[in-house]
């Protein structure tokens, strides 16, 4: 087993990380990559914080050469710095902000774009403390490095990506959660580490064992799995032989121990330090990496699996500070995992509906944690310190593809490449189907099972573009994959009949709440973004996107008419709903934006939203 070379002489990770790399790690920092990574990330701001309503723009005249869209201006909190810029204002207040129109000034001087210049401008408007304001300044600065980054880097093109696999689509997203501003911070990483496992640096990366003391960690696994199954067919025999005598040579057992793979950076920054004095007493034991190569996903802590794709996935636990939360993973939180998995994948598969869409989940199907017993003593629930050194197993979804499918990641419907290209609409231009058949086939795939989960279960998911895996043929959609279960999914239901074991995912939740799992997380924060990208590629018009969002819950209804008082009751075209807003979160508390066990509490509600399929309600008849 190899371990990591520290000699001065190591390789730098960032000198094989593009066609035209340079020594320096610091390459893609240059003045004119900086001012375009600004000026992205400041329209995505004022159109995030003016849909948030913590920002007004009026309308202004526009420049005497302007033509088009109208002219907004917004002022800094002290009134002597303006922003003005282009901007049309779509469904959902969706603001669509032209970026090569956005100035910044001070009377009649011109000021350069500048993300952190506008939280500061805008610093009481956005509701920033001086606890949190620092923080998110560097979450801000560490997410212009990485635009930055992604700006230099050679990317294939929508129409490339087509015909692409699925990691090079999910390695060539640029845009992140399309929500939230600060939506890269990554905080913990240095450059080099950003060079080596950043998704975006699309570098392989191979996991560190440790054995762990049995009398200190906790393995729990599906129904059908069982630990040494599980490590036998992820490493192999000759790995595991080659860990049994690493351990043999310190006088130990393998079979004392239980093995957990382990994010290198958090093996390195982390475990070595704040755990050694476990490691000093042989609770863990360093065995080295494995052999197998790894790419992480979006959510960064998580690895696919590229020396053999029909092995599982890894989530590990990275005590980095990534989007309002601490990365980590929870031993006592993990040790329901699989039997939650094994209840919804029993439950989907039982229901008439639910196969009829094709949804299927990749299950959790094995979990470890190491307890900590001083640090367990020392804090709550809450602690990173509880959340250092823990993995899980997810099943991999190219085992099941039939001949001709392939796999993207939801996220790239919204992705467009840096010739302006939506990948969405070179989707539909590959599939051959009209527009409104495309779209229609997607959201019976998608739509339709999360509507079913709602009415019949009061169960909702996450399903945000990362969370969500298209199966597609010929550029169309055929079925979803749904992930990320149990730290996502939520039963709203106080009646619902779950096991013991299952007991973790139920949640108390308003009434008047519990529809926002709908219109909050896939109308406000997908569609949203999905319409205005078809509508401004010229693919469909808004009006006819919506139509087919309507048309769609219209005809899951008519499918499930015992449900019909749950569909009343839970009116999905009603005439608006609440605003429900990711920043003011973020910007609130950007290290606990939310407390998984009662998601609802932290809601941050402002006014409400026009429900934009309200007017395509289905008459009675």
């Amino acid at each position: 087993m190899t371990t990591r070379d520290l000699s001065p002489t190591c390789s730098r990770p960032w000198d094989s990380a593009s066609p035209h790399s340079s020594p320096s790690p610091v390459a893609h920092l240059r003045p004119e990559i900086w001012e375009r990574a600004n000026r992205l990330l400041v329209r995505k701001a004022l159109a995030e914080f003016t849909h948030e309503r913590l920002l007004s723009p009026e309308p202004v005249e526009p420049p005497a050469d302007a033509a088009g869209p109208r002219w907004y201006a917004v002022s800094g909190d002290s009134g002597a710095v303006e922003y003005r810029f282009a901007a049309r204002v779509l469904t959902l207040e969706h603001w669509d902000i032209d970026p090569e129109s956005i100035t910044r000034r001070r009377g009649e001087e011109a000021l350069p774009l500048d993300a952190v210049d506008l939280c500061l401008d805008l610093r009481d408007a956005l509701g920033l403390t001086d606890r949190i304001l620092p923080v998110y300044l560097e979450e801000i600065s560490s997410t212009l490095a990485g635009i930055a980054y992604k700006l230099d880097r050679p990317l294939p093109g929508a129409a490339k990506l087509v015909e692409a696999d699925f990691q090079t689509v999910e390695t060539s997203m640029t845009e992140g959660h399309p929500c939230f501003v600060a939506n890269s911070g990554r905080l913990g990483f240095g450059v080099d580490e950003y060079h080596r496992y950043a998704p975006e640096a699309a570098r392989p990366v191979r996991l560190i064992w440790l054995a762990a003391h049995r009398d200190h960690a906790t393995f729990t696994s599906a129904a059908d799995l069982d630990y040494d199954t599980l490590v036998r067919s992820e490493l192999g025999d000759a790995v595991l032989a080659g860990f049994a005598e690493t351990m043999a040579g310190l006088g130990l057992d393998l079979a004392d121990y239980l093995l957990i793979p382990v994010h290198p950076w958090q093996w390195w920054n982390k475990l070595s330090v704040t755990f050694a004095g476990e490691v000093a007493r042989r609770r863990l034991v360093h065995l080295g990496e494995g052999p197998d190569e790894y790419l992480a996903q979006q959510s960064i802590r998580t690895f696919f699996n590229v020396s053999d794709p029909h092995r599982h996935y890894v989530k590990t636990a990275l005590s980095v500070l990534n989007m309002g939360f601490m990365r980590g993973l929870s031993a006592a939180y993990m040790a329901a995992t699989p039997a939650i998995n094994d209840w919804l994948a029993d439950l989907i598969g039982g229901d008439e509906v639910f196969r009829a869409t094709g949804l299927t989940i990749i299950r959790e199907r094995a979990a470890v944690g190491y307890r900590h017993r001083q640090y367990e003593a020392a804090t709550d629930r809450y602690s990173p310190y509880r959340k250092m050194l823990a993995a899980l197993w997810r099943e991999s979804p190219v085992p099941d593809l039939a001949p001709g499918q392939r796999l993207a990641t939801m996220a790239s419907l919204l992705h467009v490449d840096a010739d302006g290209r939506s990948f969405a609409a070179e989707l539909i231009a590959t599939s051959g189907l009209a527009p409104v058949r495309w779209l229609r086939r997607y959201l019976n795939a998608y739509l339709t099972p999360l509507l079913h989960a709602f009415y019949a279960y009061d169960l909702a998911f996450m399903p945000h573009g990362e969370n969500v895996i298209l199966v597609l043929r010929d550029g169309a959609v055929e079925r979803v994959i749904f992930k990320d279960i149990a730290e996502e999914i939520v039963v709203m239901s106080a009646e619902a009949a779950l096991p013991p074991t299952v007991e973790r995912i139920r949640a108390g939740v308003p009434e008047d709440l519990k529809l926002l799992s709908i219109f909050t997380d896939v109308f406000d924060c997908f569609f949203r973004f999905l319409g205005a990208t078809l509508a401004t590629q010229g693919v469909v018009d808004e009006d006819t996107f919506w139509r087919a969002v309507a048309d769609c819950a219209a005809e899951y209804a008519d499918r499930v008419p015992h449900l019909a008082d749950r569909l009343a009751r839970y009116d999905l075209f009603a005439p608006e709903f609440a605003l429900s807003c990711l920043n003011r979160l973020q910007l609130r508390d950007n290290q606990q934006m939310v407390d998984l066990a009662d998601p609802s509490a932290a809601l941050q509600l402002v006014g409400a939203l026009t429900n934009p399929i309200a007017r395509f309600a289905p008459t009675g008849g």
